[in-house]
């Protein structure tokens, strides 16, 4: 049985093929789906091949599956603190792959299924609209402050009356053209996430998942999408403990003594998307501003917890 790693990048993979403790290189693949499938058509059966995290390696891991044992998608960070090499080239790191990959050290990344990898996609545009129609509206903002405005009288400066209260002020040329751009802008934006939200909600209905989740008080439509698109199956995880390890939510033991103590801030490992979701910040959490949570993280843990028993069945 062969070990092969797989070091992908835009537009090549570099090849390094392990076998009886011997690497060779295998040369440079171009990250095209004809060559990548010529690859594996010349592969064994009885082969496992190791391909770094990437944003092409769900699709490569579909390519190869076929023709091999398995594919193991793999965290390059982790790939690399266990290599511990000094230098770091595009054939080294395939190298350490296949050396590693037939050590039997490699920890598999769970590749979402395409429906997951579908809502992955849906919901990093709607987040990349929201952030410029965030900055449309923080421009004008600042505009209003330039101009020594007062501070709008209405909740909504981007509604009716905000907009009545924005033409009537005395704005330069130059700021008024600037605010008229950023208003067409949020107008074309605040479109464009409501046709995303109904696309999300329609996959939504289909999802007894995400019906169930909404049940659950402070989870509107966007937030349980985004925690199934980040979590996936959650049968895959043997308890809540483990889906609050995964979610980067369980605090750090830093010192010994009673079992039940934790201390120190919580580990953040995982999606942010999805630890966003679940920290729903109970009382007795002292989080900051924007999610950075500075002291003891025992209630976020233990709410992500309580927030993720919905799911279990109960043993028959």
């Amino acid at each position: 049985m062969r070990s092969i790693g797989l070091d992908v990048h835009r537009d090549f993979c570099e090849v390094a093929i392990c076998e009886q403790g011997r690497v060779s290189f295998g040369g440079k693949i171009r990250t095209l789906v004809g060559p990548l499938e010529e690859f594996a058509r010349g592969l064994h059966q009885e082969d496992q091949v190791a391909v770094e995290s990437t944003q092409g390696a769900a699709a490569i891991k579909q390519l190869l599956e076929p023709h091999v044992a398995r594919v193991v998608v793999v965290d390059s960070r982790k790939a690399a603190a266990l290599a511990q090499a000094r230098a770091k080239t595009d054939r080294l790191d395939a190298r350490t792959l296949a050396r590693l990959l037939e050590a039997g050290v490699l920890d598999e990344v769970w590749a979402p299924d395409d429906q997951s990898a579908a809502l992955r996609r849906l919901l990093s545009r709607r987040q990349a609209l929201v952030r410029a129609r965030t900055r449309a509206k923080n421009e004008v903002h600042a505009g209003l402050a330039r101009s020594l405005c007062p501070r709008p009288p209405v909740k909504d400066l981007f509604g009716r009356s905000g907009r009545r209260w924005l033409e009537a002020q005395p704005l330069s040329q130059e700021e008024r053209l600037t605010t008229d751009g950023c208003l067409r802008q949020i107008d074309l934006l605040a479109g464009e996430v409501a046709a995303l939200d109904r696309v999300l909600a329609v996959r939504a209905v289909a999802m007894p998942e995400v019906r169930q989740l909404l049940a659950v008080p402070g989870i509107n439509l966007i937030s349980a999408v985004t925690f199934m698109a980040w979590v996936g199956d959650i049968a895959r995880f043997p308890s809540p403990r483990h889906l609050v390890g995964y979610l980067g939510l369980d605090p750090r033991v830093r010192q010994s003594g009673e079992a039940s103590a934790r201390h120190g801030r919580i580990s953040k490992q995982g999606s942010p998307q999805a630890r966003a979701t679940c920290c729903a910040r109970p009382p007795g959490c002292s989080s900051g501003p924007r999610g950075r949570c500075t002291p003891s993280m025992s209630a976020c843990a233990h709410a992500a917890e309580r927030r993720s028993r919905w799911w279990r069945a109960p043993e028959s």
